[in-house]
């Protein structure tokens, strides 16, 4: 008999929706959360939702940081939001370089399939939240329930666009309700 899904998430952006857009993010010090984050992930957390990181990560096969220095980076993360009270389930990351054509580089939805198949996540019970076009694409062949855009311009077919991330997790719990 086949498991069934049954988990929810809201898999997130990282860089430009979770933190600071700091190009090549390559180390701590550099990484800040943006405001209402964490206080939007600790609602996501008790609204029962897995929260999956997933983010392009190319400045690894550029060189310009290692996977180690992206694991400390994902540490200073997860300190941050537990001192709100939030975490995240899991973080997934393209480590390649866009010119490599691989199946994990967003849009492409491998990340989020393959965290569908760890955590036993039902995808049509899902969520993108993502700062570009290439994050709404992803939800969108992955099979999630919806994406939310955020970002200044409405372009694109986002289900919905805001530029506040508490709005776009309030958004989605309006969904649930």
């Amino acid at each position: 008999m086949e498991k069934r899904a049954v988990n929810k998430a809201v898999f997130i952006d990282r860089d430009g929706t979770i933190a600071k857009d700091v190009p090549y993010c390559s180390c701590p010090e550099d990484f800040e959360l943006l405001p209402g984050v964490a206080e939007g992930i600790r609602k996501l957390n008790q609204h029962g939702f897995k929260v999956v990181v997933v983010t392009n990560q190319s400045g690894i096969a550029r060189g310009y940081f290692t996977e180690q220095m992206l694991a400390k980076i994902h540490d200073k993360m997860q300190k941050e939001l537990a001192k709100h009270g939030a975490h995240v389930d899991a973080i997934y990351y393209c480590p390649h370089h866009p010119d490599d054509n691989c199946g994990c580089r967003k849009p492409k939805p491998k990340m989020v399939l393959q965290a569908a198949a760890e955590l036993n996540i039902d995808l049509s019970q899902s969520y993108v939240i993502g700062d570009s076009q290439i994050d709404v694409e992803m939800a969108q062949r992955a099979g999630c329930k919806a994406d939310v855009k955020l970002g200044q311009a409405a372009e694109g077919n986002a289900h919905y666009h805001t530029c506040f991330f508490t709005d776009a997790v309030h958004w989605v719990l309006d969904r649930e309700s």
